[in-house]
């Protein structure tokens, strides 16, 4: 019997003809490792700092889609695959996951899977995000960070940076945020890449260098 009832797996970029990111393949390598018999949710629909890829047909291609056609390749069962295609962040990645999936199934053990250099900001906003009230369920989660040698080390420095830099502004927003109701007005009302009449993914551009990581 698994340990968990779900394996997350934080977006994190996708590339021209549905390509992963090696450093997002990982992610998904070690969720195909840990696999056994419970849902792997691939999240993210993509990111506000760089715009998507496009297909042969003109459509976006999205980072869970892509993630999951990954997954369906390495003999993942189809049936064991959630997707969530709302989110273009990492607190949508944790809001998205837990209203469409696993409140509605029921999911109470959860191991979120991310990169190392993304694992200080994903613990923190899952942790956030899953302990606002009303919890239906007692949650509990557990967190797996995997390495990222294929990454540019500048890229790398840079994007390490980049994350302290989040969760030190995020840290402020935590404070004042304490209920899902609360959470749902301020992703509606205040977040640029979900309220209306914000700058949005134009105004969220990341510069070039640091672009490459996402």
């Amino acid at each position: 019997m698994s340990n968990f009832d779900a394996i997350l797996v934080p977006g994190g970029g996708v590339r021209e003809e549905g390509r992963l990111p090696s450093w997002v393949e990982r992610r998904f390598d070690r969720a195909i490792e840990r696999f056994d018999g419970e849902y792997i949710i691939a999240l993210s629909a993509g990111t506000t700092h760089r715009p998507p890829p496009i297909d042969t047909n003109g459509f976006p291609l999205l980072e869970s889609t892509a993630a999951a056609r990954y997954l369906i390749e390495a003999g993942i069962p189809k049936k064991s695959i959630l997707t969530e295609t709302c989110s273009y962040d990492t607190i949508g990645n944790a809001f998205f996951s837990r209203i469409i999936h696993v409140e509605p199934a029921l999911l109470r053990r959860l191991l979120v899977i991310t990169s190392d250099f993304h694992l200080p900001r994903s613990r923190l906003v899952f942790e956030w995000i899953y302990g606002l009230e009303p919890r239906p369920i007692d949650y509990i989660l557990q967190f797996e960070g995997v390495a990222d040698p294929s990454m540019d080390p500048a890229v790398l420095s840079e994007r390490r940076r980049k994350e302290q830099t989040s969760v030190e502004r995020l840290s402020a927003i935590m404070r004042q945020i304490l209920t899902m109701e609360r959470l749902h007005r301020w992703i509606f009302t205040e977040h640029d890449a979900y309220s209306a009449g914000m700058p949005g993914f134009t105004g969220s551009l990341a510069a070039q260098g640091l672009r490459s990581s996402y």
